[in-house]
């Protein structure tokens, strides 16, 4: 017989077509009524899947008593209690991979396009307005100062692009980094002295936050001026603050990968023209999606044949 799995969220449509022909699929995101779900397929679920934003609480897992094994499709940093799940012997895997080129790179589009407003450009078309009026000009990208916070890869990526487009370039950081780039230790003063600002940075305690009003208000400065662009995670800004500013032209505009209440978005960004959205896709790219379906795969396979899975959770 084929194992049963409870598939959490979403994921990849091939990658889902592949466990429909190995296992026996529950899907919870599509029942009426999820927990009467759960429960009816308790007894017999031996493995969860899930992505890396979903994860999994000790609630689901308290609830499937024969759960062997929680595949992430990605990479979960706190939305997996790992601790719950190796106290009851639960393997957990991930499925690594290299987005940083795929993230850096959107980063830029969403910069380029809010600059040179690409996507309200399209909006004043399909609007049959070009036959009335102009369309408002948008910025040069060339030559705008670009601060990075969060000098890591992605954040390294990002300076490798803006470079290229002839954008002088600094960053903040906890530490300054081996690198020819000017270092800022205060962000609010970095905020100041920069056009575009592109948060890269990882979300911990210490960086919940920390793209605060003071911040948003420097970027600003005072005049509608500054771009903010953020591919790491909602909460690292203060979406309070960034609404205010943008609605009261304190901010020129932003380009969000990512928000505070995923997959809700406030409507106060929806209304407005200065800002591009997309929907948390900065590694939503075929490649990496067929490389992470694989890596999946290959666990839950390993795991039920009885060998050591290839991509646990360190």
């Amino acid at each position: 017989m084929k194992p049963e799995i409870l598939v959490l969220w979403p994921i990849f449509a091939p990658t889902l077509a592949a466990l429909e022909q190995q296992y026996v699929v529950h899907k919870l995101w599509q029942a009426p009524a999820p927990q009467a779900l759960l429960k009816a397929v308790a007894p017999r679920v031996r493995g969860l899947v899930t992505t890396g934003l979903k994860g999994c609480d000790v609630a689901t897992m308290e609830a499937l008593p024969k759960l062997e094994i929680i595949a992430s499709f990605g990479a979960p940093r706190d939305t997996l209690d790992l601790a719950a799940a190796r106290a009851r012997n639960i393997v957990c895997t991930r499925t690594p991979d290299a987005i940083t080129e795929s993230v850096a790179d959107l980063a830029l589009g969403l910069m380029i396009d809010v600059m040179r407003r690409i996507a309200s450009g399209d909006r004043f078309i399909r609007a049959g307005r070009w036959e009335k009026a102009l369309a408002r000009p948008g910025n040069e990208v060339r030559g705008k100062r670009c601060g990075i916070v969060g000098f890591g890869r992605i954040g390294q990526g990002v300076a490798k692009r803006a470079l290229a487009f002839d954008m002088p370039v600094c960053y903040f950081g906890p530490n300054k980094k081996d690198s020819p780039l000017p270092y800022y230790s205060d962000l609010v003063a970095m905020a100041g002295a920069v056009d575009v600002l592109v948060v890269c940075c990882p979300l911990t305690p210490q960086t919940r936050d920390l793209v605060n009003a003071s911040v948003i208000e420097a970027l600003g400065r005072g005049n509608g001026a500054g771009f903010l662009v953020n591919v790491a995670r909602g909460p690292v800004v203060n979406e309070a603050a960034l609404i205010s500013a943008l609605q009261e032209k304190r901010l020129a505009g932003a380009g969000l990968d990512v928000f505070w209440d995923e997959p809700r978005v406030p409507a106060a960004l929806m209304e407005m023209d200065n800002v591009v959205m997309v929907p948390h896709i900065g590694s939503s790219t075929m490649e990496v999606r067929v490389e992470r379906g694989r890596k999946l795969l290959a666990n839950l396979t390993a795991h039920f044949a009885g060998q050591a899975v290839p991509y646990p959770i360190p």
